[in-house]
């Protein structure tokens, strides 16, 4: 195995194994983090949630299999220097995605809920963007696309990115009905993804 397959593997499990730790200290402290496709919640968000859910199991197993087998597919970029650049953009993604989940406290959760009572959060990295969860799993998504790049894994990059996309404009319209008018300034202050975007 060479040394861009271990790295790409060491991202995979530090990205998707905090994700999941989240997921189990919440737990303990008795609160149900995933809540996609979950709750009573307009059609449209359930099924926009079930297929984002579903495209990022799958796309997990899809990266993990492009590492592996790496040189045995159809790479579209075969450049060393973007493939190490993609393992930085992967591990910036996974910096920006733990930091979110850590600003968040208890009131992170993946997925609407109108059931549980959270609080807006605007600090940290939550001043420069107001989808940083989300600005995480895109980097580490395009990161690691560019360092295992083949035509399956490009096409789930794209209908991933896509369907996170969708799950952020779902939130945009639930939130002011939770938060009300401090949502509408704190969006109208922060930018969606990043300072100028």
């Amino acid at each position: 195995m060479r040394i861009i397959q271990i790295l790409g593997l060491f991202v995979v499990v530090l990205f998707y194994g905090s994700y999941f730790t989240k997921l189990l200290l919440q737990r303990t402290r008795g609160i149900t983090t995933d809540r996609m496709g979950r709750g009573n919640k307009p059609r449209r968000t359930f099924v926009i949630e079930v297929v984002l859910k579903a495209c990022t199991y799958f796309m997990a197993a899809v990266q993990i299999v492009s590492i592996v087998i790496d040189e045995k597919w159809i790479l579209l970029i075969r450049s060393i220097t973007v493939r190490n650049i993609g393992i930085g953009v992967s591990m910036v993604g996974l910096i920006v995605f733990v930091m979110a989940m850590k600003t968040m406290r208890e009131s992170w959760r993946a997925g609407i809920d109108a059931s549980q009572k959270t609080k807006i959060i605007k600090n940290g990295i939550y001043k420069i963007s107001r989808n940083p969860a989300f600005l995480g799993f895109d980097l580490f998504y395009i990161g690691l696309t560019l360092s295992f790049c083949n035509p399956i894994h490009f096409v789930f990059l794209c209908f991933a990115i896509y369907m996170l996309h969708l799950q952020i404009l779902e939130e945009e319209r639930f939130l002011p009905t939770v938060f009300g008018e401090e949502y509408l300034n704190y969006k109208k202050a922060t930018n969606r993804y990043f300072l100028f975007f």
